[in-house]
């Protein structure tokens, strides 16, 4: 099918933006009050940041500020990301970034005034903060890394071109690349980018699945060095601001507002690619057996084990599997969701200059709003109990802490999403007895949960850490070695047993996670914890879904270890990580078995 315009996408299937904002003009009466605040904060505190009590007054001002920009912000970037051919959107987009970064500079000098003071005074003001006293507490972390006041008001005017690379990306991506039709067995069919990711790749007939990734990979080849001109900036910038900021290494500078070890981030790499691969191997082995495969190809690798068995779903039935699949949160749990359903929290339409993959914004005060493109696949049911993860977490911190508490680290912020996937494939197994049934939902374990976050992201953090190593060495990098290093990371992983060409090397080309620093190996650290804590709840039964509520309460008051530990799991051992790879081997095992029965 041809993707239709935005203008031609009916209203429900798309998100309401206005309750962040009823009017366009509410939303300018915003930018102006942030424009008074920052200049009265500017006024009132530059110099003056020298008592405990002037600097938690400044803080609560920068509180309101904060919540000003993330409001006008979103409200803006969302409307963006659901149509790049949107020139208006855009550059309404650009005038708040902007603006933003021009507030970022003006007010710089919060953080380098309060890091100057002596330590008793710092002291004091992180007795008398409550809602500012992680905020605090940061700042002081901080400190060795902090630039002369003049270069952090610098770099903070430059935000918007230091952004750069990410929007450059996505404007080849989603607004540059026309594809054309292919032909397969005799049959035209149209592609483009969403068609490609959420359609063909899971095609059965074989013929029509490999030409088209045949085809999108010739389309987004011509696009390969202007997208590796734009990653090596963004990870050359990455580098010399780690230099810039005294850090030995690019990953240290990465990894130090994640608030975890170096450690932490190689384990989940090594272990994963060393351990893991000989159970997807034999799962790839097992695809290839099933569907009568001449070989097996990288564009093979998400086909269902089962596509007879996989059923259609609507949107509105979607509904009644995600709320039965979630009831075990609680009701309050049951009632955003079907809030989320009622008040258009979700934008399902596929359209042409969409967003692809799956995102979940959650603005503080504010509901969160879900982007993912629809396809009647119970894929999508899973996809959509995993976004309303990060919503159910959000919905939980942001109620519960300060906005300076809601910044929880991307090494845990996975967990909650991919937990709602497991409760959802737990829930269906209880449901159905039949065992062509029980393969279907734990091939949908694997080929939906756990291939997506500990395979497909695995091997994005596995090959971007090598292109990490030769940036802190001091080179660079461009399509050809991107294209090199891609190739060789899924060698690794598949052996012999998928076969690895040139069109499955350029795949480093479709993630948006390499502009958001070190982000896709936390697809996996947060799988693991999940995994451990959905085993506690299915074991313990309720106390464990206490204790899983108030991890999500907890905002960013814990860093990832002491969230972890909050659940009942010690991240600092190979122990939860071993054993979830175990898990996950059982059930690949089970699928076997069951496949030799049916």
């Amino acid at each position: 099918m041809e993707l239709k315009s935005r203008k031609d996408i009916p209203a429900e299937l798309t998100w309401d933006l206005s309750s962040i904002y009823a009017t366009e003009e509410e939303m300018y009466a915003d930018v102006e009050k942030l424009k008074s605040l920052s200049a009265r904060m500017a006024e009132d505190y530059k110099g003056n940041l020298n008592d405990p009590r002037t600097i938690g007054a400044c803080l609560d001002d920068l509180r309101e500020l904060n919540r000003l920009l993330t409001l006008t912000g979103t409200y803006c970037s969302l409307a963006v990301s659901v149509d790049y051919y949107d020139t208006y959107n855009q550059e309404r987009n650009d005038k708040l970034s902007r603006l933003a970064a021009e507030i970022s500079s003006a007010l710089s000098f919060i953080d380098s005034e309060i890091i100057e003071q002596d330590e008793s005074t710092l002291q004091e003001a992180v007795r008398l903060a409550t809602d500012n006293r992680h905020y605090l507490e940061d700042i002081l972390r901080n400190k060795p890394h902090q630039l002369h006041p003049e270069t952090e008001r610098a770099l903070a005017a430059l935000s918007q071109s230091l952004y750069a690379p990410y929007q450059i990306y996505n404007m080849a991506k989603l607004a540059d690349m026309k594809f054309d039709s292919f032909t397969a067995a005799g049959k035209e069919y149209p592609l483009g980018y969403s068609l490609f990711e959420d359609d063909y790749e899971y095609e059965k007939n074989a013929e029509v699945r490999r030409t088209a990734f045949a085809a999108f990979s010739k389309k987004i080849r011509e696009y390969e060095n202007v997208t590796a001109a734009a990653y090596n900036t963004q990870v050359q910038t990455e580098k010399t601001m780690a230099t810039l900021r005294g850090f030995d290494s690019v990953f240290d500078s990465l990894l130090f507002g994640q608030k975890v070890t170096r450690e932490l981030y190689n384990r989940q790499i090594d272990l994963i690619t060393e351990q893991l691969a000989p159970h997807m191997r034999r799962y790839a082995r097992l695809l290839k057996k099933i569907h009568g495969l001449d070989k097996m190809t990288f564009a093979d690798l998400k086909i269902a084990i089962d596509p007879e068995y996989d059923p259609k779903v609507t949107i509105e039935e979607s509904r009644a599997y995600i709320e039965k699949g979630l009831s075990i949160l609680g009701e309050d749990y049951v009632e955003m969701v079907r809030t989320a359903y009622r008040d258009r929290w979700v934008d399902f339409a596929q359209n042409a200059g969409k967003s692809t993959g799956g995102f979940c914004a959650s603005p503080y005060g504010k509901n969160s709003f879900i982007l993912l493109s629809w396809n009647n696949r119970m894929a999508d049911v899973f996809t959509l109990a995993h976004e309303l993860g990060h919503a159910g977490h959000f919905k939980s911190c942001n109620s519960t802490q300060s906005i300076f508490d809601t910044n929880v680290s991307t090494y845990f912020v996975e967990a909650p999403s991919t937990m709602n996937e497991l409760l959802m494939a737990h829930y269906l197994l209880k449901t159905n007895p039949d065992r062509r049934f029980r393969r279907w939902v734990l091939s949908c374990m694997i080929s939906n949960t756990y291939y997506h976050n500990f395979v497909t992201h695995l091997m994005e953090a596995a090959y971007q850490r090598e292109v990490y190593k030769i940036v802190d060495e001091g080179g660079s990098v461009n399509a050809e070695v991107l294209n090199r290093l891609m190739k060789e990371t899924l060698e690794k992983f598949w052996g012999e047993d998928v076969e690895i060409d040139d069109d499955a090397a350029h795949t480093w080309m479709r993630q948006p996670h390499y502009y958001m620093g070190l982000y896709s190996y936390t697809y996996s650290a947060g799988l693991t914890v999940a995994t451990q804590a959905c085993r506690r709840i299915e074991s313990e039964g309720q106390p464990a879904v206490e204790d899983w509520k108030k991890v999500l309460a907890a905002g960013s008051t814990l860093d990832p270890i002491g969230l972890a530990k909050l659940a009942g799991i010690d991240i600092t051992t190979d122990g939860p990580l071993l054993d979830t790879i175990a898990y996950i081997g059982e059930i690949i095992a089970e699928i076997e078995q069951l496949t030799n029965e049916l």
